[in-house]
């Protein structure tokens, strides 16, 4: 099956604790996981980033989300209980809880409550929106990576190559990784010399590469000696 999205497991994660007893956030996400019937390769399956299991992370808001709205409470670091409101909720046997369900408490409409950046402006959340905050931040910076990637390739691949040699340079040097402007490096070669070309000065061991642009509209990375980034030796 689909793995399920986080405010599906919100109802099956506060029966799990209905038996008032002390759970390990690890020890419910992996009984979720069994009742839901994931498979292992479900259970591992990554966020975009990579850096926690999809599962894990929405479990993780489920339950952040049900504190804030007074159900669970933490009785130590990744430890869990229910709370005499959570009993109650499930005296209600509701069908579901969801965000809708949670904005009845006053707590939690506080804790979603979106700051306004213009004064007297205030925007409501998404309710509709059944992601974590983690995934919609990840899927927002995919889109503008996508975006971004769309519109500087073509300028990249119709500049000169001198030009070129100059992307070499301030490219790495907005990433962060070419020191301070004086140390930043410079744009070698000229047109018609095949490639080339920019040397980069960084904080990172010392090493070389060029940048050979090719015929075309390609560009292959030549490495001069090894290293991290571009290096001014």
């Amino acid at each position: 099956m689909a793995i399920p999205d986080y405010q599906s497991i919100m109802l099956p994660l506060l029966k799990l604790t209905g038996d008032r007893k002390e759970h390990s956030l690890r020890e419910s996400t992996e009984a979720l996981a069994d009742s839901f019937g994931l498979t292992n390769e479900e259970r591992r399956e990554l966020l975009p980033s990579g850096r926690q299991a999809t599962f894990d992370n929405r479990v993780g808001w489920a339950r952040t989300y049900m504190k804030k709205a007074g159900f669970l409470r933490s009785t130590r670091r990744a430890h869990l209980e229910i709370t005499e409101r959570g009993l109650d909720v499930l005296k209600q046997n509701p069908r579901e809880i969801d965000t809708a369900f949670l904005s009845r408490y006053p707590e939690f409409v506080e804790f979603q409550a979106v700051k306004p950046t213009t004064p007297g402006v205030t925007t409501a959340p998404d309710k509709t929106d059944t992601r974590t905050p983690e995934e919609q931040i990840e899927a927002a910076y995919e889109r503008v990576r996508e975006s971004l990637a769309t519109g500087l390739a073509p300028a990249v691949r119709g500049c000169a190559a001198a030009s070129f040699g100059q992307v070499v340079v301030e490219l790495p040097l907005k990433m962060g990784c070419g020191g301070t402007r004086k140390d930043a490096g410079q744009a070698a070669g000229g047109s018609g010399d095949g490639g080339a070309d920019g040397i980069i000065g960084t904080t990172q061991p010392p090493g070389r590469r060029a940048l050979k642009r090719t015929a075309g509209t390609r560009y292959a990375r030549k490495p001069v000696e090894t290293g991290c980034g571009a290096h001014r030796s």
